[in-house]
């Protein structure tokens, strides 16, 4: 089962007007490691090649995570573009809104404890 804190009285948001998505389960995460990821056209409004991101970049792959994380508007993104691995990894340094990071911290406090 998967959350999107829509219920939640002290709804936190990705941004303005969007609740923060949550997946229920880190181990759901099971998107690519390696490699070079294309963001869809909804994520990142910019042409096809500027939205690639390569996972073996210490620049790309937080980006694009920080991308994910506040862009998502289906828990099939969530899946299919970010891995628990690499969340964990990352999460440290992820520039996110207050919402997203206090949303997936409360729902998964080893990322808090990251």
């Amino acid at each position: 089962m998967t959350s999107a804190l829509h219920s939640s009285p002290h709804r936190l948001a990705a941004r303005p007007g969007r609740a923060a998505l949550v997946i229920d389960d880190l181990a759901e995460l099971r998107g690519p490691t390696a490699g070079v990821v294309q963001l869809p056209h909804r994520m990142l409004w910019l042409p096809p090649a500027d939205r690639c991101f390569d996972l073996a970049d210490d620049y790309d792959r937080p980006r694009m995570y920080e991308i994910v994380l506040r862009e998502a508007v289906r828990f099939d993104e969530l899946r299919t573009l970010l891995h628990t691995r690499l969340l964990t990894t990352v999460w440290p340094d992820l520039l996110l809104p207050r919402g997203v990071r206090t949303a997936w911290q409360q729902r998964h406090p080893l990322l808090a404890a990251a």
